[in-house]
């Protein structure tokens, strides 16, 4: 898992389960929605934008034409932006995620921390003023390792099932 808490690396899925809720509440499961919905939200507004302006500088400027090489360029492109307006919300996700929030009842062990945290945008503002601007893309490579290919993927079959009519 990414960025898996100490608290749970030899833990089952039930028994985290049932070690957030009793440690959180049902709050504790819910943690990290909202970062979540954020990043999806920015991930498809940007990567449809930049696949479609992309496409189109690449059909008017180069030889390439509406071709598969132009949608594998075009998606890779896209990819790489996506990642550039996503990271900094997946770091953000990844340390409100791991953060515990725990109820007033439990009783905090040596050496633990309440909150870090109050959101994200408290999250977003601390991590770039304490950890620099550049913190926020920690593990930039291996999201546009995912997001390329999964473009890629995604635009080129689009494209060809466009050409299809299906």
């Amino acid at each position: 898992m990414q960025a898996q808490s100490q608290r749970f690396a030899n833990a089952t899925m039930v028994t985290s389960f049932v070690n957030i809720y009793q440690q959180e509440g049902t709050r504790g499961l819910w943690r990290g929605v909202g970062p979540t919905a954020q990043r999806a939200a920015v991930v498809a507004g940007v990567e449809l934008p930049a696949y479609d302006w992309s496409k189109k500088l690449i059909i008017n400027y180069t030889q390439l034409g509406d071709s598969i090489s132009n949608h594998f360029i075009a998606s890779l492109f896209a990819g790489f932006v996506g990642a550039i307006a996503s990271n900094p919300i997946d770091v953000v996700k990844t340390r409100m995620m791991n953060q515990q929030n725990l109820r007033k009842s439990v009783q905090l062990k040596q050496g633990q921390k309440q909150q870090i945290y109050k959101n994200t945008i408290d999250c977003f503002i601390k991590t770039a003023r304490y950890e620099g601007f550049l913190a926020l893309y920690k593990g930039f490579i291996p999201t546009w390792v995912r997001l390329g290919p999964w473009n890629i993927i995604f635009f080129v079959t689009f494209e060809q099932l466009k050409k299809l009519g299906i």
